[in-house]
C-alpha cells in the first residue's frame, strides 16, 4: 500500500482544506495566524508537505468555520465520487 501522502484520499482532503479556506475568503497566512502557526503553515499543508493529526484537522475546521464531521462527510462523498 502506497504512502497515505500520495494517495488520491489524502488529495481530495488537501482540495477540500482549500476549498474551504477560499470560501471562507481566508488566506493561508491568516489561517495560519489563527492557528497560532508560523505563516508557511498552511502553504505546507495545502501541498502536503505538512500532514495533520486529528486535533490539529478539528482546529483547522473551526478556523474554516466547518466541523470536522462535516469535513468528514464531504471527504467520503468525494471519494466515493472518485475526485
Amino acid at each position: 500500500m502506497p504512502k497515505t501522502i500520495y494517495r488520491p484520499e489524502h488529495q481530495a482532503l488537501l482540495r477540500l482544506l482549500k476549498e474551504y479556506r477560499t470560501a471562507a475568503g481566508l488566506t493561508q497566512v491568516q489561517c495560519s495566524k489563527a492557528l497560532n502557526r508560523p505563516q508557511s503553515f498552511m502553504s505546507d499543508v495545502e501541498n502536503g508537505t505538512r500532514r495533520l493529526d486529528i486535533v490539529q484537522l478539528r482546529d483547522l475546521c473551526a478556523v474554516l468555520g466547518i466541523s470536522l464531521m462535516e469535513l468528514v462527510q464531504e471527504l467520503e462523498a468525494a471519494i466515493k465520487a472518485g475526485s
